[in-house]
């Protein structure tokens, strides 16, 4: 395999990380300002009995926002940002293949409970990904689909999520 900065290597086209490091600061600044902001709602000061219950999470929120407008500077503005590609396009394809699934596994979770909706992902993760026969994947599915089920609601009578639609609450589960 080449690399990017080897003689007639074909040039890497993707996302830069001082971007992708640009967003995580960003997201960081987000995370510290709503701290802020919840911590402002609890009472960040210092009450007659003591520190309320927003001051120290006040503080951490500065410093998260502290730290990511210096990673923010860093990465955009710095001397030294970080031109390197990140993640090209095929990486990308490969995360969103294994992300975009799991998504509407949790969106199904809601509609369809944790059993079925976790049938159907392994079914379909066997089959598309893993490249096994669709009368195994079923089967496999089937039986770690029953077994959680006799595990958590039959034996540790612990209910996991059910959905909207979910054919085992109309079985009083």
């Amino acid at each position: 395999m080449q690399t990017q900065h080897e003689p007639g290597a074909a040039e890497r086209r993707g996302v830069p990380t001082f971007v992708v490091e640009a967003v995580v600061a960003l997201l960081v600044l987000a995370l510290g300002l709503t701290v802020l902001y919840g911590s402002r709602k609890l009472g960040s000061g210092w009450t007659s009995d003591g520190p309320g219950s927003g001051y120290f999470p006040f503080y951490i929120g500065i410093i998260l926002c502290i730290a990511a407008v210096g990673i923010l500077y860093q990465s955009l503005l710095g001397k030294k940002r970080n031109t390197e590609i990140f993640v090209d396009g095929e990486q990308i394809r490969r995360v969103l293949i294994v992300l975009l699934p799991a998504l509407v596994y949790v969106g199904a979770i809601q509609l369809v409970g944790l059993y079925i909706a976790s049938v159907v992902y392994i079914a379909g993760f066997m089959i598309l990904l893993g490249k096994f026969s669709p009368t195994k994947s079923i089967v496999t599915a089937l039986v770690v689909g029953v077994l959680f089920f006799l595990m958590f609601e039959v034996w540790f009578k612990v209910p996991l999520a059910k959905g909207a639609l979910d054919p085992l609450a109309f079985l009083g589960y």
